[in-house]
């Protein structure tokens, strides 16, 4: 029975021939792959724990009063961050309330609520894009880290065709193929990134339009008493603290 031959010129034998260069680019390479595959699939969870929080926060409005749909928040974590522009709506509305001497007290409730509430925004943006970055950054740099170790492979396949002053085919195939190895590893790191920052960049937008619809209508709730009705007049009055009931 035949023995099973090995590649000549697979990743076994880039491994075994390749110098203390090529083997650390080969590493960086894995290493930036599974710290991009860590970071999507974290992201991807977190992304579909918070449009399970969005779809929540739609059913806000439909409670009767602020702290039942505080409640219905809490039932999606500490830190959904639609509950979190809720907190931060009714804090900033009773901190003004109580403080009238101090700085802000000069300034309308109506101001004092908009910057509480855009802050608590780009507070939770921040937080719901942590991480993007690093897919970014991988998406970019690593097509050119494995150019680089195809780069520096070919030169050394040069460097050993002219010392033995053999240039065949068999003798070129196997360098250069090996080397070019680099390249299709830098690009199966690259694309994954780059579609993943891409899917959770738009999921985010989304996200981040939902808290500025949101912020609206805290705002409007919180001055004049009631939410932002819709065009269908489906959403009615609702006081703080208070039911409502449509009319028969």
């Amino acid at each position: 029975m035949n023995e099973p031959t090995t590649n000549p010129y697979g990743i076994a034998a880039l491994w075994a021939q390749g110098d203390i260069v090529i083997k650390t680019v080969a590493i960086a390479l894995l290493l930036m792959s599974i710290v991009s595959w860590t970071v999507i699939v974290m992201r991807s969870w977190r992304a579909a724990r918070l449009n399970r929080a969005a779809a929540a926060a739609a059913g806000f409005w439909h409670t009767h009063s602020f702290a039942e749909g505080m409640a219905l928040l809490d039932q999606h974590g500490a830190d959904n961050p639609f509950r979190h522009l809720a907190a931060e709506a009714q804090a900033a509305v009773d901190h003004h309330a109580s403080n009238k001497e101090d700085l802000h007290g000069q300034i309308s409730m109506a101001e004092w609520l908009t910057e509480s509430l855009r802050g608590a925004i780009d507070d939770s943006a921040e937080r719901i894009g942590s991480g993007l970055a690093i897919l970014a950054s991988v998406g970019s740099t690593a097509p050119f880290v494995g150019l680089f170790g195809t780069v520096w492979g070919i030169y050394h396949a040069l460097v050993g065709i002219g010392v033995s002053g053999q240039a065949s085919i068999d003798k070129v195939a196997g360098p250069v193929g090996e080397a070019l190895i680099m390249t299709a590893f830098g690009l199966f790191v690259a694309i994954p990134a780059v579609l993943g920052y891409n899917a959770l960049t738009r999921n985010n937008k989304g996200l981040v339009n939902k808290l500025n619809r949101f912020a609206r209508q805290l705002h409007a709730y919180f001055l004049t008493g009631s939410p932002v009705a819709k065009g269908d007049g489906k959403v009615m009055p609702l006081r703080r603290g208070m039911t409502t009931k449509t009319g028969g």
